[in-house]
């Protein structure tokens, strides 16, 4: 009997290297070696040729491209686990399955929101940079002053795997647990976190001293936090994003951290990444970090397997375990 032929993978980015190699030893691999971002010209020649694409949150998969897809391309293998920048309707029109690697992720990204609260809270940015400028002169006791976060109230806007995970970090930091989601969480979840739900994301915001927004980017939370709700925070409060820039609107709180309208904000996430908005690197009361919440060894080797597990699984004949159906908050 001849051998199955293996099928043509093309990778839209750099991956570890065990990753890669056990690619090329399973499929028939096509690698990006340079790392560079695929421009649209180059997604289009993939998507004509490829049984599989493995592309991440740098590649726009959207209608206009599924449309050049070529007959033979059937499943799209998310290197990642949203994916607001793949097109679902359109990939499911065409008869192409979408996959993503959900969960592998969820304590690393968990660790990072709760080095972002205690980052704003405690200043620790600016203190560093004073340290490294030499203008620190000594301890004094009304210098650098941030806020403790035992005690104050923490609302999670979106209770899914990274929500509960951060809960249960800040529930041990003396935070109070509060959260806005869909619908509220297993009752016997939010005993253990004694986490209150706020059906009403009005509401919650107005009470709270820490925003941590932990929701997917789908078309029913872009721009979430608007003007209007952004105006609802106390001016004592903080705010982080760990999500997607695209869930708040970035100008609007440039100037509320500029006016001192709200205390301070922790971005990992941006509106229109790689570029920042210019006035928010002008401030100090905001922590900037380049999108590397999942950013460790382990997790983008847990990635990695999964990819593989779920394009093994779709080209032995078997629905895939991450399948993506809809996106939902």
């Amino acid at each position: 009997m001849a051998e199955r032929k293996k099928p043509l993978i093309i990778v839209t980015r750099k991956l570890p290297d065990a990753i890669e190699t056990r690619m090329m030893e399973l499929f028939n691999a096509r690698l990006n070696l340079d790392d560079h971002p695929l421009s649209r010209d180059e997604l289009r020649q993939a998507v004509e040729t490829a049984d599989v694409l493995v592309p991440t949150v740098t590649d726009t998969i959207d209608e206009a491209l599924i449309s050049q897809a070529g007959p033979q391309l059937k499943l799209i293998a998310n290197f990642g686990n949203g994916v607001d920048h793949i097109d679902l309707r359109a990939a499911r029109a065409r008869g192409i399955t979408v996959t993503n690697t959900p969960g592998v992720l969820t304590e690393d990204t968990a660790d990072m929101t709760m080095a972002l609260i205690l980052a704003t809270a405690r200043r620790l940015s600016e203190g560093e940079r004073l340290v490294r400028a030499g203008q620190w002169t000594g301890w004094a006791p009304t210098v650098m002053l941030g806020a403790r976060l035992a005690g104050k109230r923490l609302g999670i806007i979106g209770m899914g795997r990274i929500g509960q995970a951060v809960a249960r970090r800040a529930k041990a930091f003396g935070l109070s647990i509060h959260y806005h989601n869909r619908k509220s969480v297993h009752p016997q979840v939010e005993a253990e976190l004694d986490a209150t739900y706020w059906e009403s994301l009005d509401q919650m915001l107005t009470r709270m001293d820490i925003i941590a927004v932990t929701c997917p980017r789908t078309p029913a939370t872009y721009h979430l936090l608007n003007a209007r709700r952004l105006g609802l925070l106390k001016s004592s409060a903080i705010l982080v994003n760990i999500s997607r820039g695209q869930v708040v609107e970035e100008e609007t709180l440039a100037r509320m951290l500029q006016m001192k309208e709200i205390a301070g904000a922790g971005l990992d996430v941006y509106e229109d990444e790689p570029n920042v908005n210019p006035k928010l690197l002008k401030l100090d009361n905001v922590v900037l970090l380049p999108h590397m919440g999942s950013a460790t060894i382990e997790g983008r080797l847990d990635m990695g397997e999964k990819v593989i597990v779920n394009i093994k699984t779709f080209v032995d004949g078997h629905t895939p375990r991450d399948r993506v159906l809809e996106m939902m908050f």
